[in-house]
């Protein structure tokens, strides 16, 4: 919470599963798109909350199969437990506040007295979530017989269902909403309130989100029936909550458009990116843009010409390979025409996350970001250090890449490090 100085320009608060995240899209095209959106308009000003169903583990297991960007906040289990930053902090204090008349022992007695009830795996478990299946039709009849069975017994409970199959308990304070006022009420306390929070979602456990006070609201266009009927009922009429007209990510970027909240054409998304250029001088603009250049020249999207190449590196400049060895960025270029369409057809795609910048002296920059590669189910990832210099430039674009300095991510070397460039 305390990577920015003062209040978040924009806050989006999302869930994931077909909200970011769109399972039915095999290259994850839209999800890449918001991606070099956030990283080149929005990371240095900006926060990225994740709100999700899923535990630790599954939040975990999902990150190692999709291109998510590093949240600055994770909400994880439906609102049980609040994780900062890339370490994953525990919010201790929020789950000391969850304890208050919860008893999981009880609730784990009492639903087991339903055989409609179908545990979900152990991993779904959590110290106050306790997680089922069960089918549809019987799911009015055992939420209501439930909850009456949990009262008397003296819990302050919630039942939450959503995606029409899943069953969370969970105590009364908890849930996804509760846990963003929680951090709202967290940054208002340290003078860093959001200028503008934008929360996401597509089923009946993000319905909550859209309640917290002062909040925009984006239900994306392939939402389930339960959050449906709910925006029907509650929000129809709520100019700041839009039922969008795109799936998942793309759904996202046009409620940024919608309320603007910034910079909402990525460049991901733009046919002549090489000559977009931001208002002002942006290292995360510039860094998105040549690695959207780079993998465009690998899968043979951009036409084999150094127009490029030959005002971005600096003739002096060094770059260090994740293997340790070195040589001057000019010769690099040479690589380059030798890797050109050795993608092509193939499901290799580049992104970048985690740019942060800092001003070092007069037009020198530093700039440190994850850079990573998919080729089909491989993933590779390195962490990178870039030197711009805005006086040596000749470019049009004004700057020049001076230094690059790369090491691998712990667990995510490539085999085949010759083939690795940049």
């Amino acid at each position: 919470m305390d990577r920015l100085d003062g209040p978040a320009r924009l806050m989006i608060v999302s869930d994931l599963d077909y909200t970011m995240v769109d399972h039915d899209e095999a290259e994850n095209r839209s999800l890449l798109i918001f991606n070099a959106l956030w990283e080149a308009c929005y990371r240095h000003d900006s926060l990225l909350v994740f709100s999700t169903g899923r535990s630790p583990t599954m939040y975990k297991q999902l990150r190692n199969e999709k291109p998510l960007l590093t949240p600055d906040i994770t909400i994880m289990s439906v609102g049980t437990e609040i994780a900062y930053g890339d370490s994953m902090v525990r919010d201790d204090a929020w789950e000391q506040y969850l304890n208050q008349n919860w008893d999981w022992d009880m609730v784990l007695e009492e639903t087991a007295k339903f055989p409609e009830l179908i545990p979900q795996s152990d991993t779904e478990q959590r110290p106050h979530k306790v997680s089922f299946f069960v089918e549809k039709a019987k799911s009015s009849e055992v939420i209501k017989l439930l909850s009456g069975r949990l009262e008397k017994r003296g819990l302050d409970i919630k039942i939450i269902y959503s995606s029409g199959t899943a069953l969370d308990v969970l105590p009364k304070g908890a849930g996804k909403g509760q846990a963003l006022a929680y951090l709202l009420k967290k940054f208002k306390d340290n003078g860093k309130l959001p200028l503008n929070t934008l929360v996401c979602g597509d089923s009946g456990n993000d319905a909550e989100l859209f309640s917290v006070p002062g909040v925009y609201g984006v239900v994306v266009s392939n939402a389930q029936e339960e959050l449906l009927q709910w925006h029907a009922e509650n929000a129809k009429n709520n100019s700041n909550i839009i039922h969008s007209t795109e799936r998942c990510a793309a759904g996202i970027i046009q409620a940024i458009a919608n309320f603007n909240l910034g910079p909402f054409m990525s460049l991901r998304d733009t046919k002549d990116f090489i000559n977009c250029r931001a208002e002002s001088f942006s290292p995360g603009h510039e860094v998105v843009k040549f690695y959207l250049f780079y993998e465009r020249w690998r899968r043979a999207e951009v036409e084999k010409s150094d127009h490029y190449m030959q005002w971005i590196f600096y003739s002096l400049g060094i770059f260090v390979h994740p293997s340790g060895s070195e040589q001057q960025l000019h010769k690099c270029k040479d690589m380059m025409a030798r890797l050109h369409g050795d993608k092509e057809g193939k499901q290799y795609r580049v992104w970048v996350d985690r740019v942060s910048s800092a001003q070092i002296g007069s037009g020198a920059w530093l700039v440190k970001f994850d850079k990573w590669e998919s080729n089909g189910e491989e993933r590779h990832c390195c962490i990178t250090t870039v030197l711009l210099n805005t006086k040596q430039a000749e470019a049009p674009d004004g700057f020049v890449w001076v230094h690059v300095h790369q090491t691998w991510l712990d667990g995510w070397q490539a085999k085949d490090q010759a083939a690795w460039l940049f």
